[in-house]
């Protein structure tokens, strides 16, 4: 028996804004809505996270379907000499519903039961999340990992969690009798859906009349791919022979590529950004009949990230209050610190924080690369600074994971330079809270959207950064924000890195310590900019305009 919250067919839970009236369900393969559940990694969660949060608020008729990770991503912990070190733990959540919901796919050529939990909306305000769990009885060891944690190394587990979320979604959506006006693919994880939906409607045409496709991959190197034969003895087609499965998907040759078909089987797609937008229509124009690519600028919840006491300061004008606050705040973010590292950070130093996922595009030791440069800027007594890293590499990402450590090894040698564990939505609360200066160095082009730095204008950090993904729609230099000239010719890497020391010698520093008046309009025209623009009940909306 269902529990009475689920008498079949499902009902959204609540009464949708008439402008939100059309119904939507969003795949995702995280969320992160809280703290208290871990089935996130980085960015892509974040902005999930975020967005349900604002479907919350204005009312709209969307439910998201994501997983839930038994193990989460991972816990990121320290080893005997502090270098960092990956923990799979088993997660509980008491408030999720069991809807006792079972149903089963064909997944690594087994019959695998799905079990479904729901996350209500008032818990979390939140719009209604389902997640579903391969973690459940009548599975054997191996297809019960399938959801044990995000992005699994083994490709074929990898892409069994992609199909437990496309066709594990589809499916649990015909249990629950609930048939969405639009079925929203956030990113190509659950591209399989498409195929599921295929064998139900019978033609492409139904399929992109139904299907929605948000990609966040700025480079094709970057988007999956698999051996066609490989994905279809898993199970990826739903059982579709091979001609059908390259008829529909406009595939050539043996290598499916997921966002590919993604962009062919939507009727609409976006890119994240304004500039993210040019470089995908950029990036797939040579490929024929995919959808149309627009964008929507991604953005991050105010009500859930902006400390209170900023905000009311922030439309108050009033800037003293800010610098009271912030300092407050600097001093909480500080406590960590002392916990995790034994290092006492002072509430008057110029603070600056980079912090996100470890990637090696996002080129998190930029600053450390001109060692003597950095020695000095860390040694002056006059303008001092405090430096703080934070983030998750993929765990098995012996790259990011080594610069991590090399961080923290070389943090030893200055007492004002930190490196924390432990980068999830309240530590980078924390982080933006007790940040001066929010550090940004991708490669430019490479950073579809980005959002860490509009939370942390949210509260009154200014941005200091490449000019990539969301930031080029946002930032004045040396009016909202610290914008470095976009890198030109052989070695951009050298570039970036001279002018980031550079900024920071003769702009950032001298601003923050001799003129503070400039210091704080400036701060306060940044949290102006970013709480209208960037807050996510805007890009809510605009998903209901624009794409759905």
């Amino acid at each position: 028996m269902l529990p009475a919250t689920f008498s079949l067919p499902y009902q959204h839970p609540f009464s949708p804004d008439p402008q939100f009236k059309k119904s939507v369900a969003y795949f995702s393969m995280e969320f992160a809505v809280d703290q208290a559940l871990k089935i996130y990694s980085g960015g892509l969660g974040f902005l999930a996270g975020s967005h349900m949060r604002s479907v919350y608020a204005l009312k709209q008729n969307l439910i998201g379907i994501g997983m839930l990770w038994k193990q989460g991503y991972y816990d990121q912990e320290r080893d005997t000499d502090g270098s960092m070190r990956p923990e799979f733990r088993e997660k509980m959540y008491s408030y999720l519903t069991d809807t006792k919901i079972r149903f089963q796919i064909r997944v690594l050529e087994k019959d695998v039961w799905v079990a479904a939990y729901y996350l209500a909306p008032d818990i979390f305000q939140s719009a209604p999340l389902f997640l579903l769990t391969t973690d459940t009885d009548g599975n054997d060891e191996e297809t019960r990992s399938i959801s044990y944690h995000l992005y699994d190394a083994d490709a074929a587990l990898k892409v069994a969690q992609c199909m437990v979320l496309g066709i594990g979604g589809a499916k649990l959506l015909e249990v629950l009798e609930y048939e969405p006006e639009v079925y929203h693919f956030n990113e190509a994880h659950a591209v399989s859906a498409a195929f599921y939906l295929f064998k139900k409607y019978k033609s492409v045409p139904e399929v992109r009349k139904r299907v929605v496709f948000t990609t966040h991959t700025p480079e094709e190197a970057g988007n999956e791919k698999h051996e066609v034969t490989f994905l279809q003895k898993l199970g990826f087609f739903s059982g579709l022979n091979l001609d059908t499965i390259r008829k529909i998907s406009g595939m050539k040759d043996d290598i499916f590529n997921h966002t590919l078909a993604a962009l062919r089987l939507s009727r609409k797609a976006n890119g994240v950004s304004r500039l993210h937008g040019e470089v995908s229509r950029n990036m797939w124009k040579a490929h024929a009949d995919i959808a149309e690519i627009g964008h929507i600028t991604n953005a991050q919840n105010n009500t859930y990230w902006t400390d209170k006491q900023l905000e009311q300061a922030r439309v108050e004008k009033n800037t003293d209050a800010i610098v009271a606050r912030k300092r407050e705040l600097k001093t909480l973010l500080f406590k960590t610190v002392a916990d995790q590292c034994g290092k006492l950070f002072d509430p008057d130093v110029l603070t600056i924080v980079w912090a996100r996922r470890f990637a090696a595009y996002k080129r998190p030791d930029m600053l450390v690369w001109d060692i003597e440069r950095f020695t000095r800027l860390m040694n002056d007594k006059d303008r001092p600074v405090q430096v703080i890293w934070a983030g998750k590499p993929y765990p098995k990402d012996e790259g990011a994971v080594g610069t991590f450590n090399h961080l923290y090894y070389l943090s030893h040698y200055f007492p004002n330079m930190a490196v924390l564990t432990g980068y999830e939505l309240a530590l980078s609360k924390l982080l933006k809270d007790g940040s001066d200066v929010w550090l940004n160095n991708p490669i430019v082009t490479r950073e579809a959207s980005g959002t860490s730095g509009m939370t942390a204008a949210m509260n009154a950090s200014l941005n200091l950064s490449t000019f990539d993904g969301w930031i080029c729609e946002f930032a004045k230099d040396s009016e909202n924000s610290f914008i470095l000239p976009v890198a030109k010719g052989e070695d951009i890497n050298k570039q970036d890195c001279d002018n980031l020391l550079e900024k920071l010698e003769t702009s950032v520093i001298p601003t923050y310590y001799y003129d503070r008046s400039k210091w704080m309009q400036m701060v306060l025209n940044s949290m102006n900019d970013v709480h209208e623009a960037f807050n996510s009940d805007r890009m809510a909306r605009e998903y209901y305009q624009k794409l759905y």
